[in-house]
């Protein structure tokens, strides 16, 4: 037994440090860049059928597939956490609630930052073709893993998330910074549609 313990730390050591020295993930930049956006992002909402719940990003897939409804575009992604009973995001329900988010984040600089969202409940988000925050399941307004990117080039790059409420309260933010400068909450001024 003891040796499957130390195997198993092993194992777990060697995870970390591989997850620890990977390169950043390399942004893609919109080509063409975009001109003449909206401020925000841009929304669809789908929900759950009454007596279903949406308990993983696959049911979120499935409710925004079979019918999702345009709804009014985000401020950004600055949505602290609710009380229980109101609405999730700009939808009109509070609970079982499945939101595709499209759009674009603008850097005004190259060079590798950290990026994390805070969430309640899951959410799939990629930014310039790479996944950035993932969680897939049910949580308190809590952060996802920091990841580590690289911007290329200053400009515009695609958001594309899936998001998910199922029960109570529901939050979605976003941290950003360059590298060992510390994160900050992200402005909603630099997201357009």
């Amino acid at each position: 037994m003891k040796s499957i313990w130390i195997g198993a730390i092993a194992g777990l050591g060697l995870t970390l440090a591989s997850a620890l020295s990977a390169a950043p993930l390399k942004l893609q930049p919109a080509n063409p860049q975009p001109g003449g956006l909206k401020g925000g992002l841009s929304v669809s909402y789908g929900y759950a059928k009454e007596g279903e719940h949406i308990k993983y990003l696959s049911d979120a897939r499935s409710v925004l597939k079979s019918g999702a409804q345009r709804g009014k575009a985000l401020r950004g992604l600055d949505y602290r956490d609710t009380s229980k009973g109101e609405n999730t995001l700009t939808s009109n329900r509070d609970e079982n609630v499945a939101a595709a988010i499209r759009g674009y984040i603008k850097f005004d600089r190259p060079g590798v930052y950290e990026i994390d969202f805070f969430t309640n409940d899951g959410i799939d988000a990629r930014i310039g073709g790479q996944r950035v925050g993932l969680f897939d399941g049910r949580q308190t307004c809590d952060s996802t893993i920091v990841s580590e990117v690289e911007v290329p080039q200053a400009g515009w790059y695609k958001v594309d998330i899936t998001y998910f409420n199922r029960l109570n309260t529901s939050c979605l933010m976003m941290r950003w910074g360059q590298k060992g400068k510390g994160m900050k909450w992200v402005p909603n001024n630099v997201f357009g549609h």
